[in-house]
């Protein structure tokens, strides 16, 4: 052996060494968390639009939402419109949140008849869900009253934001509209919703008069009010729907609205599930919602959120992110997005178009999420892993594990993915990522040895790692 080949050699596997070091190890556990019960998205604003295209670009859309190999989206969330002032129409929603926004409701008035012939766009989408989809999951909820049960007369909030705009006169009648919409539902279409939510981020403060979108202050102590109305009044009504709440904006504020829950005592005996919102939150309060949960012992969905920061691609990863941290901290059974279509941007949604001339486009964003949802499926289980960037799944047979990897950096991240506290794995591990040049694209199978997986992160990208056994692998 010449020096020079001694020293390259030494070379070589310094360097091999050194990358060996750096690999960070994963450890997948055994330890089973929640059952994944699905995942879904809001039809509320887009699907009252996309509703009026043509059918073959909506069979077309709502193939790519729901076909097990596309996205495998199955829950699906219905707002009932309150219906604004007609006199504000194409006014002050049109020009914060658009056309899309005046989402229509079913009664003009407390002595007019409803009106079943309105909301057809958003009614439409649902059907052909359903269609679609027969084990669709549907939730029912309200952004606000009709605006003639408001304070200030307007769906869009009062004035100031941060008071109650339901008169308390109201409430009974209120209630009583979102029965007879889900009952119409029922025995019209046969659409029973699995859960009805009368609130939607209702503590909030951002629910002001001539606002851009339908919303409605509730206090804790006033939601516990109508819960106690709407309960007897749904129990009686035949439907086997069970309330949700209260589906609060942020993770501080759903704390919050959980501990006057427990405090008013009789309040988790008349609800079936507890909803929030992660538009912010922390892993403390990830972790202490989860305790709370864990308490009532109630069905609990992550039932809507979207992007909290950066743009693009980089956007879109960073609410995959969130989505991990959700289901690892929180352990919803569920998790939903806000929009599913939108015009004008790539972050809101995950299929870009132009409500007009029913043009669309699939953006990174559909990829994105399609890399948990198509292969993480109903009735799986999430189960223990070690580090933040990795979400993992196994399925009810236990013979198939799915390890979702992500990397938001800019920089090519090695794991080691280790699986030694696993039965015996399959050699060849099938390989799914969404990267800037990929699409959801299978690659080259990998090889597990020894019960290990090393493999590279690209920089920005989202890698799904499918593992098989001959055997249950726990």
């Amino acid at each position: 052996m010449t020096r020079q080949f001694a020293l390259t050699l030494i070379g070589l596997l310094t360097a091999v060494a050194s990358l060996s070091a750096q690999a960070k190890e994963i450890r997948i556990l055994p330890q089973q968390h929640q059952q994944i019960e699905g995942w879904g998205v809001s039809l509320c604003w887009w699907a009252s639009m996309v509703g009026h295209w043509d059918d073959a670009r909506i069979d077309s859309l709502i193939t790519c939402l729901t076909d097990p190999q596309q996205q495998n989206m199955n829950i699906f969330r219905y707002n009932i419109g309150g219906g604004d002032d007609p006199s504000h129409t194409d006014g002050h929603m049109v020009k914060g949140k658009g056309k899309r926004a005046e989402m229509e409701g079913f009664k003009a008035s407390e002595k007019s008849p409803y009106n079943w012939d309105a909301d057809a766009g958003q009614r439409k989408i649902l059907l052909k869900i359903k269609e679609k989809r027969p084990d669709a999951i549907f939730e029912a909820f309200s952004n606000s009253a009709p605006y003639w049960m408001t304070i200030s007369g307007c769906a869009g909030g009062n004035n100031p934001a941060n008071t109650d705009n339901l008169k308390p006169e109201y409430y009974e009648m209120f209630c009583d509209y979102l029965i007879d919409v889900c009952l119409h539902y029922k025995e019209r279409y046969g659409i029973t919703f699995k859960t009805l939510e009368p609130f939607n981020e209702s503590t909030s403060d951002y629910w002001g008069y001539l606002g851009s979108q339908e919303g409605c202050h509730f206090d804790a102590e006033s939601q516990i009010k109508l819960l106690r109305i709407l309960y007897p009044k749904l129990k009686a009504s035949g439907l086997n729907t069970v309330i949700s709440a209260s589906d609060e904006t942020n993770l501080i504020s759903a704390i919050r609205v959980a501990k006057a829950y427990t405090q008013a005592d009789d309040i988790y005996e008349k609800i079936g599930q507890f909803n929030t919102h992660t538009y912010s939150g922390t892993h403390p309060q990830r972790k202490e919602l989860h305790e709370i949960m864990a308490e009532i012992q109630k069905p609990f969905w992550q039932s809507e959120t979207g992007p909290s920061g950066g743009s693009g691609f980089e956007s879109n990863l960073l609410l995959a992110q969130k989505l991990f941290d959700d289901m690892r901290y929180m352990k919803p059974a569920a998790w939903l997005d806000w929009q599913w279509m939108e015009e004008g941007n790539d972050t809101w949604c995950q299929i870009r178009c132009n409500f007009a001339d029913q043009s669309y486009q699939v953006v990174k964003n559909f990829y994105v999420r399609m890399q948990v949802t198509r292969f993480m499926k109903q009735g799986y289980h999430i189960i223990e892993s070690s580090d933040d960037c990795c979400l993992t799944a196994i399925s009810p047979d236990k013979k198939e594990m799915v390890v979702c990897l992500l990397n938001a950096s800019d920089k090519d991240s090695p794991v080691c993915v280790n699986l030694s506290a696993f039965g015996a794995v399959a050699k060849k591990v099938s390989l799914y990522r969404t990267s800037q040049q990929e699409n959801c694209k299978q690659l080259k199978d990998i090889t597990a040895r020894k019960q290990q997986i090393d493999y590279t992160m690209p920089a920005q990208s989202i890698t799904t790692l499918i593992i098989t056994g001959k055997n249950p692998l726990i």
